[in-house]
């Protein structure tokens, strides 16, 4: 059936555009046949969910069974469209959920009552910060205990069943109890439009014994709702525009810099086109690699302050003026909070606020529309790209190894880089990798997805699950250091059985190199594994998967020819082994200046 979200095909939904009603338009969730009466045997709680989570543009959902959701399991499985990924735990299946989301604009994942909510709550908190649209199911317990003295299993061992909602309450937008028919419908659906409006997690806890109970709220189909648009205030639009065009047209090198948030106000388009009309140059934070292709022509790098790519934080911190759209400061942006800004020169735009130097702010105004307008007001001024263009030398390469050569991390990424075209995509995991995935130059078309904000070690490996399920058009390379890989590692089972052709380099070099940079001691120190070993037991002769262990250049070339071409269908699996102290430059600098941010003594009192 062919269903869409507006004038979106919810199926087929652009590469990190996030599903949702365009701003100033009404979108509802319909389908291209009238409505009509379903039989009374099929007019479910379940069905209804199942149906709404493939209208949204859901054909993934990931789970773990638990016997308070296993009615509601057999629902999704009966649905055409949709399809059930049985994952290794609960916080891998919401790091896929996560993952998942990136690419197609919204994933769900459904676990059990509490010993699964309490799993996954990890995983959902990430795409809270992340502005990510999850539908978090949980099969929750009988409608009948509810207002008992009974105590269940799987709690804590009391009469309240509130705690796991409790616990959801401060990382979702919304939270739905659905253990009355009589208002599910209502619940459920509330619940999916708060997550694709607001851009944030939420919460579908459903009774076990109510998925298979027909009830009239779900005999016609569909039953569409509304998602209500949101609009900019036009008067306040004008006047921002008005004094930011004033602002940054007396500038004499003004510079634009985009944030994660580009990506939750779909501004990524809107923010190119200011771009292009200014002649400004364009950076983007670390957080929003892959929101704007870097094959623009006056596309500078990644500015991160003392650890921004070459010539690129010169640029910016130079600049008398800079358009900052969807920035978040935190320590870990601002590396330890040293960049070298001045509020008063500073255009701050977030997805509804703009704030213009130490002058005015301006509510209501949406950020794509305030960018849209502001690029017909711009003079045209080129000459902070000018500046960069003058000072701007082109980075070497890693010196040339020697024969058998232990390979080194700067090798690594070389090869790497080669790797990347439209029909590819990165997941950089946290710590080092993070760092040098930074530095690669992104094709037109391949994606790039780093989890900053949050920081979960581990949350690459089920990001990587979700991602590509969502894109099998793409192969996804994966850059994992050894220590985060320990955490999530089981579910390269679920890669394998979904058939996925991802590239994963992990990168062995003893133990948790990042927190070495921030503070060393023996607890950064982890038992090395056989990791191709590990990987080969886990694939235990079922599906499509190749490992190879590589030492030298040498080997990683052959190893990545291979990867490539014999066994481009398969989930290939290269360990890396690098030396312990084989780290970026920038690492080393952004790892001893977090200490410092960290190690501050407290304020006199």
């Amino acid at each position: 059936m062919d269903t869409k979200i507006g004038a979106v095909d919810a199926c087929k939904a652009a590469e990190n555009d996030v599903c949702g009603p365009h701003n100033g338009t009404v979108s509802t969730i319909q389908s291209s046949v009238s409505p009509s009466l379903i039989s009374s045997s099929e007019a479910t709680l379940g069905r209804h969910l199942a149906r709404r989570l493939v209208q949204i543009g859901v054909t993934d959902v990931f789970s773990v069974p638990g016997d308070y959701n296993l009615a509601l399991l057999d629902y999704l499985i009966a649905e055409p469209g949709l399809n059930l990924i049985g994952c290794c735990n609960e916080l891998n299946a919401g790091y896929a959920a996560d993952g998942y989301a990136r690419s197609r604009g919204i994933g769900a994942c459904v676990v059990t009552f509490t010993v699964g909510g309490l799993s996954v709550i990890n995983a959902i908190a990430g795409a809270y910060s992340e502005d990510l649209p999850v539908i978090c199911i949980v099969g929750g317990p009988n409608s009948n205990d509810f207002g008992t003295n009974r105590i269940l299993h799987h709690t804590i061992g009391l009469p309240d069943f509130s705690q796991e909602h409790r616990c959801f309450q401060t990382v979702t937008c919304y939270q739905a109890l659905v253990n009355n028919l009589d208002d599910a419908h209502e619940l459920i659906d509330t619940a999916i439009s708060t997550a694709l409006k607001e851009s944030k997690p939420v919460y579908i806890s459903v009774s076990c014994n109510l998925p298979g109970i027909p009830h009239p709220a779900f005999s016609r189909e569909p039953v569409p709702f509304l998602l209500s648009p949101r609009l900019s205030n036009q008067l306040g639009l004008e006047a921002a525009v008005e004094a930011a065009a004033e602002f940054l047209n007396k500038a004499v090198k003004p510079v634009l810099v985009g944030g994660t948030k580009l990506r939750v106000a779909k501004a990524g388009k809107a923010f190119v086109e200011l771009a292009d009309a200014s002649g400004y140059p364009l950076a983007l934070m670390p957080s929003a690699k892959g929101q704007v292709p870097e094959h623009h022509p006056h596309f500078i790098g990644t500015y991160w302050g003392a650890v921004s790519t070459a010539f690129c934080a010169e640029i910016v911190e130079s600049a008398d003026a800079y358009l900052f759209a969807g920035p978040i400061f935190n320590d870990y942006s601002s590396v330890g909070y040293s960049l070298l800004l001045k509020k008063e020169k500073a255009i701050i735009v977030q997805p509804d606020r703009v704030v213009i130097g130490n002058g005015p702010s301006f509510g209501c105004v949406l950020m794509s529309d305030f960018l849209g307008a502001l690029a017909k007001r711009l003079k045209h001024n080129d000459t902070a790209y000018k500046n960069y263009s003058r000072i701007y030398v082109p980075e070497g390469h890693p010196l040339k190894s020697a024969p058998k050569e232990p390979l080194r991390v700067n090798v690594l990424f070389e090869h790497i880089q080669k790797l990347l075209s439209s029909e590819s995509a990165v997941i950089a995991e946290n710590g080092d990798s993070s760092f040098n995935c930074q530095k690669l130059k992104l094709p037109e078309g391949c994606g790039y997805e780093l989890q900053m904000q949050y920081g979960s070690i581990g949350w690459s490996v089920g990001a990587t699950l979700g991602y590509a399920q969502a894109v099998p058009q793409k192969r996804v390379i994966a850059c994992i250091g050894d220590g985060s890989f320990q955490v999530t590692a089981q579910d390269v089972s679920t890669m394998i059985r979904c058939g996925q052709k991802t590239i994963i380099f992990l990168i062995n070099n003893g133990g948790y190199t990042i927190e070495t940079e921030i503070h060393d001691g023996p607890y950064n120190v982890i038992k090395n594994w056989n990791y191709t070993g590990l990987i080969d037991a886990i694939h235990n002769g079922e599906g499509n998967c190749w490992t190879a262990k590589v030492f030298c250049e040498e080997e990683l070339i052959e190893a990545i020819e291979t990867a490539t071409g014999p066994k481009k269908d398969c989930l290939c699996f290269i360990e890396v082994i690098v030396n312990k102290a084989d780290t970026s430059k920038e690492s080393l600098e952004w790892g001893s200046r977090l200490a410092a941010a960290n190690n501050r003594p407290p304020n006199p009192q």
